[in-house]
């Protein structure tokens, strides 16, 4: 009995002592496992990050032509011919941005000339000029003329041309955010294209009458 309980003792004693030296064996690998475990999450970020065939991205500024990515892994740049017509995309996007802010306000002068209230004002203005026109050559007839308007009433769009103002705002906002998400990228040459593009839809856009008709 006596060497029985000797042995299920000793027994019991090398079990705890191989799970003792188990668990410590695994506190000092787990540093290791710990770092091959980020090791691998670095590998997959870094193989996320060149889905779609090796995309060239980076969030700082950079020059990439080849393998240069924009807004999907489907928009990646195989040639350097591809690249300089994605360039003249942009530029031609950003070009239709300031069209579209150009036939805004063109938009909103087709209102105000077509409402009644200032049709009536020309109308009563021009009949004033003429008036006038006639009276110049008579020196004994009394002057007489109507009122003329001082200029455009201020009137207030109807619901449907709201809303036609409200989707060419909802135009421009859409096409300046995918010039922004294109400028995120931070490739040189998107941003100079977008430069060129501001500069040229400015030159023929903005080019309109200045000041105010006395």
């Amino acid at each position: 009995m006596s060497m029985d309980m000797a042995s299920t003792a000793s027994s019991m004693a090398m079990d705890m002592t191989a799970t003792a030296a188990s668990s410590s064996m695994d506190m000092m690998a787990s540093p290791t496992v710990t770092a091959a475990a980020a090791s691998s999450s670095a590998a997959a970020m870094d193989m996320g990050m060149g889905m779609g065939g090796a995309c060239k991205i980076s969030m700082l500024w950079n020059w990439y032509t080849v393998d240069s990515c924009f807004l999907s892994s489907t928009w990646r740049i195989t040639s350097d011919g591809m690249f300089a017509g994605s360039c003249i995309g942009v530029i031609l996007l950003v070009i239709a941005l300031e069209g579209l802010r150009r036939g805004a306000q063109e938009y909103d002068r087709f209102i105000v000339r077509s409402h009644p209230a200032n049709n009536n004002s020309s109308r009563t203005a021009g009949v004033a000029e003429g008036y006038s026109d006639l009276n110049k050559n008579s020196t004994t007839a009394t002057t007489t003329t109507a009122p003329a308007s001082s200029g455009p009433r201020a009137i207030r769009p109807n619901v449907l041309q709201q809303a036609i103002r409200a989707g060419l705002h909802m135009l421009q906002f859409a096409v300046a955010y995918f010039i922004m998400l294109l400028a995120m990228y931070f490739n040189g040459y998107i941003i100079i294209s977008i430069f060129i593009g501001a500069y040229i839809g400015s030159f023929v856009f903005g080019w309109q009458t200045l000041g105010m008709a006395g």
